[in-house]
């Protein structure tokens, strides 16, 4: 019998791409090849290809490429990077031109970072859900309002179309397609290769609630360590108002104008960071619903698929030891 053909993935870079964006998932592919038994065929092949031979990253380290390919059968996976070049890209036609060409022959399109912003710009993640990094978000919202952007996960699937948030994010995505190409044995060999220490799923938030509900002025920082503090206690508006020593009408407005969530969001957010923490420890579920306040397991369970996208039993299976 012949030997399989290995999956193509073709990486796209551009002058002033984030290096991470380019080598991160590479180098999770080539572990992946660098783990297969001795006589087995390595299940990819790693292109990085761009406009030019020679590209400058941001970092000032430059990677040598292959040329954009045209015709044929396209790769099987086609990843696009994100950084600091990557307005110029967006304005560059014929880039934007072979992108949209290449996407359509391709079995898998993905991207890291900013590289969201080529995808939307080629019209391929409208009506798609899709994620970047968090400091772009409002930008991105801006600029393609057809798409449904969440701002929260690592990366996210929707259908043959996968985005990514900030650079590190492009090594979870790159893991989730090896678990999904070969086995979840194959991925977390390779997380463990690379010293990754856990192989984070998609719905995992972008960063913490502190950094999330963190403001300029610091207004509600000693609210947010008060409410950590005590989960278990009356967390109503008018108890947090209480706290603040505001009116409720004038804290509910100025929680949000600092945080841009409601005060009920912000409660919410944090008790899920702590019972993420008591699940990553190995507490029970219905020990970190009793810890953290929720009042019921099916209420942490519906909070947890809506922020995170997996419930707890599944988060505390990916996550415990």
């Amino acid at each position: 019998m012949p030997a399989a053909q290995p999956h193509r993935v073709e990486i796209l870079a551009f002058a002033d791409a984030q290096l991470l964006d380019v080598t991160g998932p590479a180098q999770v592919f080539a572990t992946a090849n660098d783990l297969t038994p001795a006589g087995m065929p390595k299940p990819y092949r790693i292109t990085i290809v761009s406009q030019v031979p020679e590209i400058v990253t941001s970092s000032g380290i430059v990677l040598r490429s292959d040329g954009l390919p045209e015709g044929g059968v396209g790769p099987g996976t086609l990843i696009v990077s994100g950084g600091h070049g990557v307005n110029a890209a967006c304005r560059d036609a014929s880039l934007i031109g072979w992108l949209r060409r290449r996407a359509g022959a391709s079995s898998r399109v993905a991207s890291v970072c900013s590289g969201a912003f080529l995808l939307a710009e080629a019209g391929l993640l409208d009506g798609r859900r899709a994620v970047t990094h968090w400091q772009r978000c409002a930008e991105f919202a801006a600029r393609f309002p057809a798409v449904l952007l969440d701002p929260d996960p690592i990366f996210v699937q929707d259908g043959p179309v996968w985005t990514s948030a900030g650079i590190t994010a492009g090594i979870d995505l790159a893991l989730a397609m090896v678990e999904a190409d070969r086995s979840r044995a194959l991925a977390l060999a390779v997380a463990r290769q690379l010293v990754v220490f856990l192989k984070r799923p998609g719905g995992q938030a972008q960063f913490s609630t502190a950094l999330a509900l963190q403001e300029s002025d610091g207004t509600f920082e000693r609210l947010h360590g008060w409410i950590a503090a005590n989960l278990h206690r009356d967390l109503s508006l008018q108890a947090l108002a209480d706290e603040a020593g505001m009116s409720l009408r004038s804290f509910c407005r100025r929680y949000r104008a600092s945080t841009g969530r409601t005060p009920a969001e912000g409660v919410e957010m944090i008790r899920i960071e702590s019972a993420r923490r008591h699940l990553e420890d190995g507490a029970s579920v219905a020990r970190a619903t009793s810890r953290c306040g929720f009042g019921s397991t099916e209420t942490m369970r519906r909070a947890f698929l809506r922020r995170l996208g997996v419930g707890p039993n599944a988060y505390r299976d990916r996550f415990h030891g």
